[in-house]
C-alpha cells in the first residue's frame, strides 16, 4: 500500500468539503450495485468480500462479466476449438462464485477475452445495463491503474472495462441525448449515486471484510480452472486482505476510490 495513507486518528482527519462521503467512515451498503469486469473471477479477486458483505445487509447485487474469459489457458494441449468450452466453463464457475457471495443476477456481454477495447459500442451496451438495472452504486476497477509495484502489469482487458464503466457511469446513463436510441428501447436516464473502485493507487474508503473473508475464498475457489485447489490461495488472500486493511488498522480489508456523484 502507499506509504502516503497513514493510520488516521481522529486529532488528524482534516477538514472535508460539506456534502462530500466521509472517507472515515465505512459507508452503509447501498440498496442495489451493478460490478463491471471483464473477466470471470476478476471480482472475486478484488471486491467478493464487499459485495458478501453488502448482500448479508441486503443489497441487491448484479454482476457484469464484458468477456466470458475464452482466452484463460496457456495449456498447449488447448487450440482455438478449444475456446467457446472454455467459456462454457468460466460462466459456469462465475454463476458458482456468485451463488456463495449471494448475487441476485449476472450478465455475460461475451466480448472476446484478451482483446477488449473501450468502443462505444461497449460504453452503449454498459449504459443501458445501467439504465435497465438503475442501480444505487457501480464497482468496477481503476482505469488509470496500469502497474502495480514492479511485478505486475494491469490487464489491457482490466483497464478497457473500468473505463468503459466510468464513462457508462457518467455520463452516458444520466445523459438523455447520449444513444437516444436506448430510449426507443425504454431505457431512460439513471444517475449513478456512487462510483466505488478498486486497485487504486490512492483509495479513501476502506470496508472491514474480517466477517466475509471465508466466504471471498470460497466464491474465488469456484474458479477452480483458474485457481486451482492449493492452500496457496488462501494464504495469498488473507495476506492481500491484511495489507489493503493497515491504513486503516483493518485485518482484513478492500479498499475503494470513492465518488460521490449525488
Amino acid at each position: 500500500m502507499p506509504e502516503d495513507n497513514p493510520v488516521l486518528t481522529d486529532s488528524s482527519i482534516p477538514e472535508r468539503a460539506v456534502g462530500k462521503v466521509d472517507t472515515y467512515k465505512e459507508p452503509p451498503a447501498p440498496a442495489s450495485v451493478l460490478t463491471i469486469h471483464a473477466h470471470p473471477d476478476d471480482q472475486e479477486f478484488t471486491i467478493a468480500g464487499t459485495l458478501a458483505k453488502w448482500a448479508r445487509a441486503g443489497c441487491a447485487i448484479t454482476v457484469v462479466c464484458v468477456t466470458s474469459g475464452d482466452a484463460g489457458s496457456n495449456d498447449p494441449a488447448k487450440e482455438a476449438a478449444d475456446k467457446p468450452a472454455l467459456a462454457t466453463l468460466r460462466e459456469e464457475e462465475q454463476l458458482a462464485a456468485g451463488r456463495e457471495i449471494g448475487v441476485k443476477d449476472t450478465v455475460f456481454l461475451r466480448y472476446p477475452d484478451g482483446e477488449l477495447q473501450h468502443t462505444l459500442a461497449l460504453r452503449r451496451d454498459l449504459t443501458r445495463l445501467i439504465r435497465k438495472h438503475k442501480p444505487e452504486a457501480v464497482m468496477c476497477g481503476d482505469p488509470t491503474a496500469r502497474f502495480y509495484g514492479n511485478s505486475y502489469m494491469n490487464h489491457p482487458d482490466h483497464r478497457a472495462a473500468a473505463d468503459a464503466a466510468c464513462d457508462a457511469v457518467f455520463p452516458s446513463a444520466g445523459t438523455r441525448l447520449i444513444f437516444t436510441e436506448l430510449l426507443k428501447e425504454g431505457y431512460p436516464p439513471h444517475s449513478v449515486k456512487r462510483l466505488y473502485m478498486h486497485g487504486s493507487e490512492k483509495p479513501d474508503v476502506w470496508i472491514d471484510t474480517a466477517e466475509t473473508i471465508e466466504v471471498k475464498i470460497r466464491a474465488l475457489r469456484r474458479h477452480r480452472s483458474q485457481v486451482g485447489e492449493g492452500k496457496e490461495l488462501d494464504r495469498m488472500m488473507r495476506e492481500w486482505a491484511e495489507e489493503e486493511g493497515k491504513p486503516r488498522g483493518l485485518k482484513s480489508a478492500e479498499a475503494f476510490r470513492v465518488m460521490v456523484l449525488d
